[in-house]
């Protein structure tokens, strides 16, 4: 199961394209919050988003993990219905809009941008990145799901 779970995570060879964005000093988060964001660079075709945030610390982002973390109302727990974003191994960040001087808009090539990670919410996940990997492929599992995209019913040949 872990091994299944380091595949949602950036792999550590380099870049071969990428944007980057230099913030100028740290952006700060929301008032009263010491965690900001002095770099992003999104790794387009390794679909990897590399965040280096004000205390020194930089963390890779897979595309699949911050699109099914996604902090969006329609990503929200209601209740005792669990809604998990399936088959969504494949997608990729099409482009990044920063928010004032506390988070980022993420645009995914499935065409969901309506989440704003800030940078606390960013820097928590980047220290929970593997237990929340775990619990979404266990909760995919329980809802007989995927991360692979849906292809269809399959016809039966006759």
């Amino acid at each position: 199961m872990l091994q299944t779970a380091r595949l949602l995570f950036p792999r550590p060879w380099g870049p071969t394209q990428f944007f980057t964005c230099r913030l100028s000093g740290a952006a700060a988060s929301q008032a009263g919050s010491s965690i900001g964001v002095t770099a992003l660079h999104l790794h387009k075709k390794e679909k990897v988003l590399e965040v280096t945030f004000s205390d020194g610390l930089t963390r890779k982002f897979s595309a699949e993990l911050l699109r099914v973390c996604s902090p969006s109302a329609d990503n929200v727990i209601k209740g005792s219905n669990v809604k998990v974003p399936a088959g969504r191994r494949h997608v990729g960040i099409m482009s990044l809009e920063l928010v004032g001087n506390y988070a980022v808009r993420i645009n995914f090539d499935d065409l969901h941008n309506t989440g704003l990670y800030t940078w606390d919410f960013l820097h928590g996940l980047g220290q929970s990145k593997f237990s929340r990997a775990k619990k979404y492929i266990a909760a995919l599992r329980e809802q007989g799901a995927s991360r692979d995209p849906y292809k269809g019913k399959q016809r039966s040949r006759q």
